[in-house]
């Protein structure tokens, strides 16, 4: 029977990993900017201009040289002569002499010698020719201010979000929605970004058959696939499915020597416990060199996890229970898609939450926990309470509903015995 090597701590059997790895592919394709949410970009994203182009009033009011408005107060306002109005998406072509205003709208350009907005909250017209009673005609001849501004009040400066030249958006971050609005801003309707890595996935074992099958005495419908391809699409890679491959040597080789040879990354669930029926190692010291680099991991679920390389590309071996499975999937093959992509550092959801009964753990093992998220009873009753609270669900790692009734995972470090009722820990939200 095979056995486990030393058991290393997932932190460090992930850097071991990751480091045999070269990372980012080399390859990106160019694709629309409205079409990239999510994806990481292959290139810094510098501004050709600054942002604003033109300096710009953020509210509706009155632009104005804000000297003419210093000492203005309700019980002793200041008189300026309206000379016009600026209009909307054109250039601001009026010149504000000392005790002149302006007409101005939320984005409207600021005239030439203003360099502030009077919100049109503390103005009021004072008198109006009898052209117009419309204090926003050209009829309104003098306005009241009642409130003094200061110098770049109510303005947006040039350049004030973004000078030009300035790299906005660097290479490997992920395109959010901001990001996208901020390069359409810029003019930039076509980015080029990192090609998804492909993740070739390998499902072995007599007993599994496809999902659209009736499982029979002894046989279970493939989970894993589905869930390692959505763990990789996820993570911003393209699930290969390889299809089911029974317990045999040569099958499982040459299956995964296809997915290697066409993917970047190859996953092969089930076949990794330490028994009789493990192949899985054999398999990937047979693909390339270095081989396996880790074959088991301090962790809860998915102590038989191997983690290798063969010829550049990552091998992971992952237990063929699924919650096993999809939690080592998002420790270690979300990463590895990271690397490949060149992405940054992406910080992970969290939520601190109070344990709500003790939660037991074997020293020198890292646990990861499955939790409900629920409203602590403490709110609104002046008792301090934190927000939510965290209830453990049991259950073993064969049992994929353990994880679908998740809200998130707690972390047990692995110099710990467990964690007590009352605590407050971090919830790693799924």
């Amino acid at each position: 029977m095979p056995q486990f090597l030393t058991l290393l701590p997932p932190d460090e059997a992930r850097a071991i990993l990751l480091s045999h790895l070269a990372g980012p592919l080399p390859d990106s394709v160019s694709m629309d900017s409205s079409l990239a949410l999510g994806r990481v970009l292959a290139e810094d994203i510098l501004a050709p201009h600054p942002l604003p182009e033109f300096p710009r009033s953020t509210v509706d009011g009155y632009a104005v040289r804000a000297s003419d408005t210093f000492g203005a107060s309700e019980s002793l306002p200041a008189y300026l002569t309206l000379i016009g109005e600026i209009p909307m998406g054109a250039p601001a072509d009026l010149v504000l002499a000392p005790g002149q205003c302006a007409l101005i709208h939320t984005g409207g350009m600021l005239p030439s010698s203003a360099d502030a907005v009077v919100m049109l909250e503390y103005t009021q017209t004072a008198r109006t020719s009898a052209a117009s009673a419309n204090p926003e005609s050209a009829g309104a001849s003098e306005i009241e201010i009642s409130r003094a501004v200061a110098v770049g009040e109510n303005v947006i400066q040039i350049g004030e979000d973004v000078r030009a030249g300035e790299t906005v958006i660097p290479r490997g971050a992920s395109l959010r929605e901001a990001e996208i609005g901020g390069l359409m801003a810029l003019g930039r309707t076509s980015v080029r970004v990192a090609r998804k890595p492909r993740v070739g996935l390998i499902s072995s074992g007599d007993e599994v058959v496809e999902p659209n099958q009736a499982a029979g005495p002894g046989q279970v419908r493939d989970v894993n696939t589905y869930t390692l391809s959505a763990v990789a699409a996820r993570a911003g890679g393209e699930a290969v499915p390889y299809g089911i491959v029974r317990d045999d040597f040569e099958a499982l080789l040459s299956a995964a020597r296809t997915a290697l040879a066409e993917c970047d990354a190859v996953l092969i669930t089930a076949g990794s416990s330490a028994s009789t029926r493990d192949i899985t190692a054999d398999v990937i010291r047979k693909l390339g060199e270095p081989g396996v680099l880790v074959h088991g991991v301090a962790i809860r679920p998915g102590k038989p996890t191997i983690l290798g390389v063969a010829d550049g590309k990552a091998v992971i071996g992952l237990p063929g229970n699924p919650v096993s499975a999809l939690v080592n999937g998002w420790l270690f093959v979300a990463p590895v898609i990271e690397k490949l992509l060149g992405a940054l550092p992406r910080p992970r959801p969290t939520v601190m939450a109070r344990l709500t009964i003790n939660l037991p753990s074997l020293a020198g093992r890292e646990d990861w926990q499955p939790v409900k998220l629920l409203p602590s009873p403490e709110i609104g009753r002046g008792a301090g309470g934190e927000g939510m609270q965290a209830e453990p669900i049991f259950g073993k790692s064969n049992l994929i509903f353990t994880l679908a009734r998740a809200d998130g995972l707690v972390r047990v470090p692995p110099d710990a015995t467990g964690l007590s009722a009352g605590e407050m820990v971090e919830v790693r939200l799924m």
